[in-house]
């Protein structure tokens, strides 16, 4: 049986390093939020918890999904929309 990881491994991203298409609005409104839902809710695993208690956002590799819009829906601390044309991910597998 094939692991998720492996198919997801087989996918292509095009980093748009000039315009990401998910940020964080404000450090603050991370380092106050009692949960930090997406640092275990995304499945790409692009949000981390820092050593100063906020959240790091890492776009590379985001599977465009919008789980993170989701679970800080109450904050609306993700600035989020889909990447320029020609730029993000490429599934191999549909």
């Amino acid at each position: 049986m094939v692991k998720v990881e492996e198919k997801l491994y087989q996918n292509r991203y095009i980093v748009d390093e000039s315009r990401p298409h998910i940020q964080i609005k404000s450090e603050e409104a991370c380092k106050s939020c009692d949960k930090q839902a997406c640092t275990f809710c995304c499945p790409a695993a692009c949000y981390s918890k820092n050593e100063a208690g906020s959240v790091t956002l890492v776009t590379d590799g985001c599977l465009e999904c919008g789980t993170c819009r989701v679970v800080c829906q109450d904050k609306g601390n993700i600035a989020w929309d889909y990447p320029r044309g020609g730029y993000g991910i490429s599934y191999k597998f549909g």
